[in-house]
């Protein structure tokens, strides 16, 4: 799915708003989840999931090419980790407790 597909999700669901206002928030939504990143917090959001940022430190890597080690430096990596309900859910299977 895509930003533009999640925007005109947004319009189906609340057709008093505007095509600009539904970018709008969703551009502000994956601002502040941006920003809050960023920062090096986490992002938790009940029953889907949550995001987080990973340190990564610095390695000697390869270049595929020609086989030379390269250095990699050391970086911040954002990453997602699914709820329980969203893994169930994908898998098509009911809730054990419900």
């Amino acid at each position: 799915m895509t930003k533009r597909a999640i925007i005109q999700k947004l319009l189906e669901r609340h057709e008093g708003f505007s095509r600009r206002q539904s970018e709008t928030i969703v551009n502000a939504m994956f601002d502040a989840m941006a920003n809050v990143l960023a920062a090096g917090k986490r992002i938790e959001i009940r029953g889907f999931g949550s995001f987080g940022v990973k340190d990564r430190r610095a390695r000697q890597g390869r270049n595929p090419k020609t086989g030379a080690a390269v250095p990699v430096d050391a970086k911040r990596i954002p990453f997602f980790r699914a709820g329980k309900d969203l893994r169930l859910e994908v898998n098509g299977q009911e809730d054990a407790a419900g």
